[in-house]
């Protein structure tokens, strides 16, 4: 069966005034209007509903000249209050039925901030009028969601294996530690990073998934591109459409993550998580798989934004100079040196060529292959050559000095 957007389901299966119900803007003002200003206020700025910024109870108290505990009591006091709506079920109808679809389609359970994701990009697609920001639009389904439908659907709280995880009710979670321990000891024994696609191939070819299939056996009626959709990299949206339940399951993971670059691995690893600058140009170059300048190696770490700090074009130099995996090739230019590039002068590299092919040359033929490796230009290499202590030259053909 062919995908539908999410949005197609929706309007497959209700009209378009319900479907606006499922703007989590709609929801809250509906549910709001119960309760009294102050309340409404502190719940708008302890959960980040009308901006992104969210406040804590001591700042919330501050501002209302109430202790931090006194504001928690509000707090409870308000979110009692909706619940108690007399049109609550009215009002979260929609928005549940959709919730239930989506943890369905992932094989029963879903990551917390994943599932988030997942209803923020289904409410833009829904009321394409939304303005909202989409932060913004994560915090109203988080409150909504851990808040006021808890009791609809059961919140697994984080362990050793895996984080803050939505299920539905009485679906079984037994298969869960145990197939993110054989991925977790896969990927150790294999030591390198995996695409989603490669990794995905990896747990149905195992016995984990021949044990545990029908856990990861789900409909695949929403297709959800939008969601996975990154700037950074393309995943393959039609192969996690149809195995929705094991992309769910990485996204679970506290062991395993996908790096800037859509690879997964083992959180700690460099190439998943850098942590420092040299990891950080490591990565940016092997993923770029081209030489680059230090200055654009700094421009392209900055941009990926690993972190809050931002890499400084001369401390990304001083790095390229110091680590002996780096290679200069040319003016500010760098290579990876497993990528076939030497360290050395060109008379260097033209002895290193002459050496690997074990027999004369022509200046064309050696050209050509520094070339591959120095971007220089083509007269230093022939000053190269005119060292008579390293190169002789017999009939146009160059060979090392014995």
């Amino acid at each position: 069966m062919q995908n539908k957007s999410i949005l197609d389901t929706i309007l497959d299966n209700s009209v378009r005034e319900e479907a606006a119900i499922l703007d989590s803007g709609v929801i809250v003002d509906m549910l709001f209007s119960v309760l009294r200003d102050k309340e409404r206020e502190v719940l708008s700025q302890r959960f980040g509903l009308q901006n992104n910024k969210k406040v804590t109870l001591e700042s919330i108290g501050n501002l209302y000249n109430l202790t931090r505990e006194r504001i928690r009591q509000i707090e409870n006091s308000a979110i009692d209050k909706i619940r108690k709506h007399a049109e609550f079920d009215k009002y979260t109808a929609s928005l549940k039925n959709i919730i239930n679809s989506l943890l369905e389609e992932h094989g029963g359970i879903m990551e917390h901030q994943y599932l988030i994701d997942n209803l923020s990009y289904l409410s833009l697609l829904a009321n394409g009028e939304q303005k909202s920001e989409l932060e913004v639009l994560k915090n109203r389904y988080a409150f909504i969601l851990t808040k006021l439908l808890s009791d609809e659907f059961d919140h697994v709280k984080e362990n050793s294996h895996y984080d803050n995880l939505w299920k539905l009710k009485f679906a079984s979670i037994d298969h869960l530690e145990e197939t993110l321990q054989y991925l977790l000891d896969k990927l150790n024994e294999l030591k390198r990073i995996l695409l989603t696609e490669e990794i995905i191939n990896l747990l149905k070819e195992s016995e984990i998934y021949k044990k545990h299939e029908s856990r990861f056996q789900a409909s695949n009626n929403f297709d959800i591109s939008s969601v996975i959709k990154n700037d950074n990299f393309k995943e393959k949206g039609e192969i996690i459409n149809e195995n929705k339940a094991l992309y769910s399951l990485l996204r679970s993971s506290k062991n395993l993550r996908q790096n800037k670059y859509g690879y997964w691995g083992i959180s700690e690893w460099p190439e998943v998580s850098p942590k420092t600058v040299n990891h950080k140009i490591y990565l940016v170059m092997k993923n770029h798989a081209k030489p680059l300048h230090f200055k654009e190696i700094a421009e392209k770490i900055n941009k990926m934004s690993f972190d809050h700090k931002k890499a400084n074009a001369a401390t990304v130099h001083n790095e390229l100079i110091l680590d002996e995996k780096y290679v200069l090739i040319g003016r500010g230019i760098y290579a990876l040196k497993e990528w076939g590039y030497d360290n050395g002068t060109v008379s260097d590299v033209v002895a290193q060529v002459l050496k690997e092919t074990d027999k004369p040359l022509s200046k064309d033929e050696i050209t050509e292959r520094v070339l591959e490796k120095r971007l220089v230009k083509k007269a230093t290499i022939n000053l190269a050559l005119m060292n008579k202590e390293k190169f002789i030259k017999e009939s146009e053909k160059y060979k090392l000095a014995q």
